[in-house]
């Protein structure tokens, strides 16, 4: 396949280096450079595109891809809010968006699990539950993307946790304390730490821990890649989770 990159940054690099491994060629890098000098007509000849750009970007890019006719794998997160409106777009001009918050294989199989895993504690009220994310301070959104994903999960499957608050921890940062039914994330951002997520369960007598480290960023950009390919020939607006069936 032609790829498109939008952003070159860490993530962008280890992806060229995915895709040329796997057979592909990078037809078109965009970055903070020449994002305003790119048109329609500069991604005609592509085959899909892959953005783990900046969160302010990431609207127009899939517009623009939209607007091209070209399949986008959207790894970069903080645009949520929009979901909707673009979904609705998406599916308006039959285009192609695969969207999701972390593309990495075992980051979906804990998914999988941790929807098991709050369906298991759900009717053992004594335990308590927060989710602990840490990242490098490069990382421009928080919570991150996963650690909401992950929550997600654990909301749809307690009666008594109904929303999610974050708390940003750091020097200067004020301490969220969380209401009964709300579900804590905590953000931690350390020095080149790729990803590390946690769920908490506590009670009096014990405490559970399911946790989920990363030990490079090389497991996410070969995640979008396959992405890509997954994506590649398809009409729709889908999410990362719908590449996996645990349930085979």
């Amino acid at each position: 396949m032609k790829i498109v990159l939008f952003g070159y940054g860490k993530m962008g690099q280890i992806i060229e280096k995915f895709a040329q491994k796997r057979g592909h060629e990078i037809h078109l890098i965009v970055n903070s450079e020449n994002r305003n000098l790119i048109r329609v007509a500069d991604l005609e000849d592509a085959d899909v595109a892959i953005d783990f750009g900046v969160p302010q970007a990431a609207l127009s890019n899939m517009e623009l891809c939209l607007e091209a006719n070209l399949p986008i794998v959207m790894g970069t997160t903080g645009w949520y809010e929009h979901i909707d409106a673009i979904k609705a777009k998406c599916l308006s001009v039959e285009g192609s968006i695969l969207y999701g918050s972390n593309f990495s294989i075992g980051v979906n199989i804990f998914f999988h699990i941790n929807k098991m895993l709050a369906k298991a504690i759900q009717p053992y009220k004594a335990y308590d539950v927060q989710v602990e994310e840490i990242h490098h301070i490069h990382k421009l959104d928080a919570p991150s993307g996963t650690a909401i994903t992950i929550a997600e999960g654990i909301l749809n499957n307690s009666d008594v946790k109904t929303a999610w608050v974050n708390s940003l921890v750091g020097e200067g940062e004020e301490e969220i304390i969380p209401k009964a039914n709300e579900l804590l994330i905590e953000s931690h951002r350390i020095e080149e730490v790729p990803g590390t997520h946690t769920v908490v369960y506590s009670s009096e007598v014990d405490q559970i821990e399911f946790k989920h480290t990363a030990h490079s960023r090389d497991g996410f950009a070969l995640g979008s890649v396959i992405a890509a390919e997954w994506l590649f020939g398809k009409q729709g607006f889908y999410q990362v989770t719908e590449m996996f069936d645990f349930n085979r």
